[in-house]
């Protein structure tokens, strides 16, 4: 079993078409769960599946992420494309306070920071994890190019963007990725930001495709602990799990149809929406991991992509 692969053009990148995101093996989903060593099992074999992208950030832990992955890649770091992101900092660990930073001093220190903690000399993907709102683009931008032509990174990209956002970076150094939420019920992206990838040979990344789990049909109401983001998240209080119920259902009533899981239904859907389109779901288990790679073969016919086209928007925000 190995993958199919896809292009980033602007970044002339081959990549597995499913990636891996590493964020769940050292945050935001609950502590309880985590194991160093069976996410490193999953990172490696990931990468004998073909599934060569890894997303990470150096907020993730804070920092423990992306020492994680380091960890991982110890010798196998020629099979990966590696992507990290800064721009985010975390001032209080417990209560998960983050705020943006996205001042070109920031940026020249944090790569330096997240080169060490990966054990690389180069990062593929340096992506910036959102614009920070008090610093124009065009200065952290400007600054992040520079790591380009010093040989720090290969590629940049930006994550949560406006096409205006977009316009604006890519005057001054080429967009190679756009990192934001996609899934069947998340679909804010498809109307400006997608095209304006697939136009200007972008990838796009897509983060929690399978919902959060809730696609998936796995994920109970008030089973979350106080350190997983979902816990304080609008779609996952008891009331909006229960009017989104639908959505869930329906995914469930196609895989039926269809001979596989949810989690396949979902990330087959957001496969469909472009070739330049790479979804980074998130695991810790290889189970979970292999599951997900069988999605890249699973072709939805035009009816069910029309019906999960046609899902209700969720009652609640994503934020």
């Amino acid at each position: 079993m190995t993958i199919s692969r896809r292009m980033f053009l602007a970044a002339d990148f081959e990549v597995g078409a499913i990636g891996l995101g590493c964020m769940g093996m050292s945050w935001g989903y609950g502590s309880d769960d985590r194991d160093d060593e069976r996410s490193i099992a999953v990172i490696h074999r990931a990468l004998n599946l073909g599934v060569t992208l890894l997303d990470t950030a150096d907020m993730y832990g804070p920092f423990t992420n992306e020492e994680l992955v380091g960890r991982a890649l110890d010798g196998r770091r020629d099979e990966a494309v590696l992507a990290t992101k800064c721009g985010l900092v975390v001032e209080d660990v417990v209560t998960k306070k983050i705020v943006r930073n996205g001042r070109p001093e920031h940026v020249r220190t944090s790569v330096d920071a997240s080169l060490r903690r990966l054990r690389t000399d180069w990062i593929d993907l340096y992506q910036l994890h959102r614009v920070d709102e008090d610093v124009p683009i065009e200065e952290t931008w400007g600054a992040m190019s520079e790591l380009v032509d010093a040989g720090k990174v290969r590629a940049i990209g930006l994550s949560e963007v406006s096409v205006e956002e977009l316009e604006r970076a890519q005057v001054i150094h080429p967009v190679a990725s756009v990192q934001s939420e996609l899934s069947p019920w998340t679909r804010d992206p498809l109307a400006e930001v997608l095209p304006w990838c697939e136009e200007h040979g972008a990838a796009f990344i897509p983060f929690a495709p399978l919902g959060r789990g809730f696609l998936t049909g796995t994920v109970a109401p008030g089973t979350f602990g106080s350190d997983d983001v979902r816990a304080t998240n609008p779609r996952f209080t008891d009331e909006a799990m229960a009017e989104n119920r639908s959505i869930a259902d329906e995914v469930a009533a196609i895989a039926d149809r269809a001979s596989c899981t949810s989690a396949q239904v979902a990330l087959a859907w957001v496969l469909a929406q472009g070739r330049h389109v790479v979804p980074i779901p998130g695991t810790k288990r290889i189970s979970y991991l292999e599951e997900n790679v069988v999605a890249a073969e699973i072709e939805l016919s035009q009816e069910e992509l029309a019906a999960l086209d046609g899902l209700p928007v969720p009652g609640q925000p994503r934020y």
